[in-house]
């Protein structure tokens, strides 16, 4: 059996991506998408900014068995840094698993000589896993473990230090002692899961599963099967709690005594889960049953702002700030896109866009989500707008989000705008995009200057302004028809 890092990562990450990767048709994946190609060129940038100028030896072949052997005669060597190496060792047996034959293969970004004896002589290598991550993950730290673990093996001893370089660039130590038998323990984990090729459950994760490849597989069969993880609050641990009462379907969920739920998900959990799945089952907005007393009715103005921002995070720049202005005292929509054409007119936009919303100081701004609230306090510190004239505009936002979390309970899978404006027959006009294409948009915008990427990026930002709306204007009415019954009654 082989067992890779990378295998070993998606074990941590999806058991059974891992065991896709490994027995999967291959027929089923879809194609990389283009965000996660991003983040590989952002990696690789990121990867040549560590080396700098430090010269480094990078083996020549294409496949592992012979890569391993050119990256041990540059070890054997003593070459000061090792650029794309491939470590690789071969076990007889391992414990607490029925394989008799297993090979570990490890790509550590860069291995680097230290000064101390093994058995090349007086240096030893040490790896440096460089990550596009902004924390040191348990999953980076534990592949990084493998690759220490790979180089005692292979070079007879332990290094004396272990490191993650992760976007900040601050190196991260990982602590060998502590992660050697949890290195140990996944290992056997995952020999014992793939070996015997017993495809896993599916488990759809609204953070982990929408970038995989093997997504839009594991999604149908969920559907199919009615599965409890597309029920909005049912989390893995949750799911094993449900399990173990015999709840395995959306229609048990609906059905099941809250009082027996209750006593294993805690009652607030259980209503709130059960609500979600009727909900769904009946196709259905109703009221949450744990709402406040007292409704706060949404605010109206003669003129109303809804407001969406696009950003590139690892540009660190927001480059669209898009406002769709709805006058209803003289009937009239139209929106407005105030877009960085270059990274350098962030505080530009920032400015007309300030500019803009201060000719309606009365006018109520809606968006979807904390993310707008934020970011305008961020740009208005970073660009010097006065905080008296901040606040104002700041003390002017509504988060609709807010309000469909407070009282409302939708038949959705995911509470994000997408999904609820979806649920009420709102369409974005670019179908199939999320917000991470736009991202990728604006980078192949500010590499090839081809005008149709910008405009597209527009246009989906000015359907999310009009989904706000749209979502605003349905909760509105329903909240109102919904007060008028309870008082008729």
């Amino acid at each position: 059996m082989l067992l890779s890092d990378d295998l070993l990562l998606n074990f941590k990450r999806c058991e059974r991506r891992a065991f896709l990767d490994l027995y999967g048709d291959r027929t089923e994946q879809t194609s990389e998408k283009d965000f996660l190609q991003k983040l590989r060129k952002e990696n690789q940038r990121q990867i040549q900014e560590y080396l700098g100028q430090r010269p480094y030896h990078e083996p020549a072949a294409a496949d592992w068995e012979t890569c391993a052997a050119e990256t041990e005669a540059l070890m054997a060597a003593g070459v000061e840094c090792i650029y794309r190496g491939v470590l690789l060792y071969h076990f007889d047996q391992w414990p607490g698993t029925p394989v008799e034959q297993l090979t570990l293969v490890g790509k550590p970004t860069v291995l680097l000589r230290q000064a101390g004896p093994s058995r090349w002589g007086k240096w030893h290598y040490r790896p440096i896993s460089v990550k596009l991550g902004q924390k040191p993950k348990p999953e980076y730290k534990l592949v990084a473990m493998f690759h220490t673990f790979l180089l005692e093996a292979i070079q007879g001893r332990s290094p004396r230090l272990t490191q993650l370089i992760l976007r900040a660039r601050r190196p991260h130590r990982v602590d060998v002692d502590l992660w050697a038998d949890k290195l140990q323990e996944t290992i056997t984990d995952c020999i014992n899961l793939l070996l015997p090729e017993l495809e896993p459950e599916v488990f759809i994760s609204r953070q982990r599963c929408h970038l995989c490849s093997w997504h839009n597989h594991c999604y149908a069969i969920a559907q199919a099967d009615n599965h409890l993880s597309l029920v909005p609050g049912v989390t893995p641990n949750r799911y094993e709690s449900l399990q173990g009462i015999g709840v395995n379907t959306l229609e048990s969920l609906a059905q099941t005594s809250p009082k027996h739920l209750g006593q294993h998900l805690g009652a607030d959990i259980a209503m709130q889960l059960q609500q979600q799945a009727r909900a769904i089952v009946h196709q259905e907005v109703v009221w949450r049953i744990n709402r406040p007393n007292k409704t706060q009715p949404i605010p109206q103005g003669s003129v109303e702002l809804f407001f969406d921002i696009e950003a590139e995070p690892d540009r660190n720049v927001d480059y669209l700030l898009g406002v769709y202005l709805v006058d209803h005292q003289n009937q009239r929509e139209k929106f407005y896109g105030f877009v960085a054409e270059t990274l350098e007119e962030e505080g530009k936009i920032w400015q007309e866009f300030v500019e803009f919303v201060t000719q309606f100081p009365e006018a109520p701004i809606f968006h979807f989500s904390p993310y707008e609230r934020d970011t305008l306090n961020r740009l208005g510190k970073k660009y010097g707008t006065p905080p008296q004239q901040l606040q104002k505009i700041v003390g002017r936002l509504m988060d609709i989000h807010q309000w469909v979390t407070k009282y409302l309970v939708f038949p959705v899978e995911s509470y994000s705008l997408k999904a609820l404006a979806n649920c009420l027959g709102y369409q974005w006009r670019e179908q199939g995009v999320s917000g991470d294409q736009t991202v990728c948009w604006y980078d192949q915008w500010l590499e090839t200057g081809d005008r149709q990427l910008l405009e597209a990026i527009v246009r989906y930002n000015e359907d999310d302004c009009r989904a706000t709306h749209h979502l605003k204007q349905w909760i509105t009415s329903f909240l109102e028809s919904q007060q008028k019954t309870m008082v008729l009654s």
